[in-house]
C-alpha cells in the first residue's frame, strides 16, 4: 500500500499537467499564450461584430434575458430587494441594445435610483433613456446626466 500511494499521486499529477496543457481560447484567432498580443481585427470583422451587436436579434435576446432574470427573481422572492450591481447591469444591457453607438455609463443606488451618464447621438435617443431604464424591475427613479454629442465624421 505504501508503494501504491506515491504511484497514484504521481499518476494524477502527470495527468493534470497533460490536461492543463491545452489552453482554452474564446476564438480561433486568440493568442495561444496569455502573454502574446492578440492580432488586431480587420475593419470587416469589426463592422460585422458591430452590426451583430446592434441587430434586432441581439435586441430581442437581451430583452428576453432581462425578462428571464426578472422571472427568476420573482420565483425566488428576490424581486423585493435587488442588488445595485444587478440593477445597473440590467439597465446597461437594455440601453446598450436599444440605443446603439451611445457611450453611456450606469450606476445604481440601493434605493432603486439609477444614474445614466455619457453621450448619445441625438435628442430622440436622450428621450428614450428614462423610459427604457424604468422598464427594468426595481428601478424607482432615473437621473439622466447624459448629453447629446453627434458622432464625429
Amino acid at each position: 500500500m505504501q508503494k501504491l500511494t506515491p504511484l497514484l499521486i504521481s499518476g494524477l499529477l502527470v495527468f493534470g499537467v497533460a490536461a492543463c496543457d491545452n489552453a482554452s481560447k474564446t476564438s480561433e484567432s486568440a493568442p495561444n499564450n496569455p502573454n502574446e498580443a492578440p492580432q488586431s481585427p480587420t475593419a470587416q470583422t469589426t463592422q460585422a461584430s458591430q452590426q451583430d451587436a446592434q441587430s434586432e436579434v441581439r435586441r430581442k435576446q437581451a430583452n428576453s434575458d432581462i425578462r428571464a432574470r426578472e422571472q427568476r427573481n420573482n420565483t425566488t422572492g428576490g424581486d423585493t430587494q435587488r442588488a445595485k450591481g444587478d440593477l445597473a447591469s440590467e439597465v446597461r444591457s437594455k440601453l446598450e441594445v436599444n440605443i446603439p453607438k451611445s457611450l453611456l455609463t450606469v450606476t445604481a443606488a440601493d434605493n432603486g435610483t439609477v444614474t445614466v451618464s455619457g453621450t448619445v447621438n441625438n435628442q430622440q435617443e436622450l428621450a428614450k433613456i428614462e423610459k427604457l431604464a424604468k422598464e427594468i424591475k426595481g428601478v424607482k427613479s432615473v437621473v439622466v446626466k447624459a448629453t447629446v454629442a453627434p458622432p464625429k465624421n
